[in-house]
């Protein structure tokens, strides 16, 4: 019998790719409790097994000298031969279930010594089942990983990494990226059925799927002459993605599409027909945002100097305002996330109420300016500059001071640009 458990121990070890001394030492051990309760040892047992033969040897533990006086426990044991005539089917009843703890957790801390190092990786599994609350997808022979996808109204805690509207079919192949991998030996509270649950959890929705696509499509993106500066996703439905380039010879937006659309293509047909918008990265935060609201026309934005205060002000023309807001607010929203800005959109019409309602100094004679003193700078609607003085120390007069703070933002020197 123990040449017979030897040899299902090691074709268990083949199959969930375990070291077979690994599991023999952890079955040692877990047969060491299941005697020392049997035979009623008072200071425990030490167990050794023959990885050839499979038999089984059984040491009393003796203590020897006196006990530690702080803790009262002994150090020092000499061990007596107990091993009964039938270890080996007192040794197959007892640790059946051992063994399969000793198999589960062993091929989890396997898995968790691969994989730790691998989060943010791209996978290329295949679906085993799909179940409401999660699919199991195969990685390779012995390993499997999670696409949970659960109820957040029901189950809070949990994630859903499953974009809006993908359903799985068993044998779909997948591309996905590791978000998590657990540990088995953590003191954590598990999460809920986590002994059931595969080690690995994927995800479809995050962000950084679309940049390691690119990487696998786009030569230029996986050299890394162009980067993926900032993406913006609602998955399932729209992306942006803002790229830059280290070679000024080449367009790092024309670069991500491919000819004819056929890189681009390619990574919306592995998202399932998610829409993805390829944009340029510019460290001009008016530029930024200009290109961010894409397709959308923008005329100007008008960015606050304080570079910590990230408020922007974007004037549309009228007929793009729809455009640029988007359905349920989706472009204007993805383009702050893709920006770090907070964006207030507004059309012609309405900017240029707000400026005619601005207080503006009436036509006078041009007075006299004391020695140092300038004029005011402040141009009215007409095109009428203030002939006013400007006050010491500010380019405007007291009446258009107040005026500074729009005519200082920061505005693109770029011609092509629209601000």
């Amino acid at each position: 019998m123990a040449s017979e458990m030897m040899e299902a121990l090691m074709t268990l070890c083949e199959e969930k790719h375990i070291d077979q001394m690994y599991l023999i030492g952890k079955l040692e051990q877990s047969l060491a409790e299941s005697y020392a309760n049997v035979m009623h040892l008072e200071y425990g047992a030490r167990v050794t097994m023959d990885p050839q033969t499979g038999k089984v040897y059984v040491y009393k533990l003796i203590p020897v000298g006196e006990p530690d006086p702080e803790t009262g426990e002994y150090t020092e044991f000499d061990e007596e031969d107990v091993t009964p005539k039938d270890t080996s089917r007192i040794a197959a009843q007892h640790a059946k279930a051992e063994i399969n703890a000793i198999v589960r957790n062993a091929a989890r801390e396997q898995i968790y010594e691969e994989f730790s190092d691998r989060i943010g990786d791209i996978i290329t599994g295949t679906v085993l089942q799909s179940t409401p609350d999660f699919t199991i997808v195969k990685i390779r022979e012995g390993v499997e990983a999670e696409l949970p996808h659960f109820d957040q109204r029901r189950y809070p805690d949990e994630r859903n990494e499953r974009p809006q509207g993908e359903r799985y079919m068993h044998n779909q192949r997948l591309k996905a990226i590791i978000i998590d991998v657990r540990n088995p030996n953590s003191n954590e509270a598990p999460v809920r059925g986590e002994r059931t649950r595969p080690s690995i959890v994927i995800s479809r929705t995050h962000p950084d799927l679309i940049k390691r696509l690119f990487e696998l499509e786009v030569p230029e993106v996986y050299d890394g002459v162009v980067e993926v500066r900032s993406i913006a996703r609602d998955a399932g439905v729209r992306s942006k993605v803002a790229v830059s380039s280290l070679d000024d010879r080449l367009d790092p937006v024309g670069a991500c599409v491919g000819p004819k659309g056929s890189r681009v293509r390619t990574v919306v047909s592995e998202l399932r027909g998610e829409r993805v918008d390829v944009v340029l990265w510019s460290d001009d935060p008016a530029k930024r945002i200009a290109a961010a609201l894409s397709p959308a026309k923008v005329t100007r934005v008008v960015v606050d100097p304080d570079p910590d205060n990230t408020y922007a002000t974007v004037i549309v023309p009228d007929d793009q305002l729809s455009l640029a807001i988007g359905k349920e607010g989706q472009n204007a929203r993805l383009a702050a996330r893709l920006t770090g800005y907070h964006i207030d959109i507004k059309n012609e019409s309405l900017a240029s109420k707000v400026l005619k309602q601005l207080p503006v100094r009436e036509e006078v004679d041009e007075p006299e300016l004391e020695e140092g003193a300038h004029r005011c700078e402040y141009v009215g609607p007409t095109g009428i500059q203030c002939r006013n003085q400007a006050r010491p120390g500010s380019r405007f007069c007291g009446i258009h001071e107040k005026l500074q703070e729009l005519d200082d933002v920061a505005v693109s020197d770029d011609p092509d640009s629209l601000i």
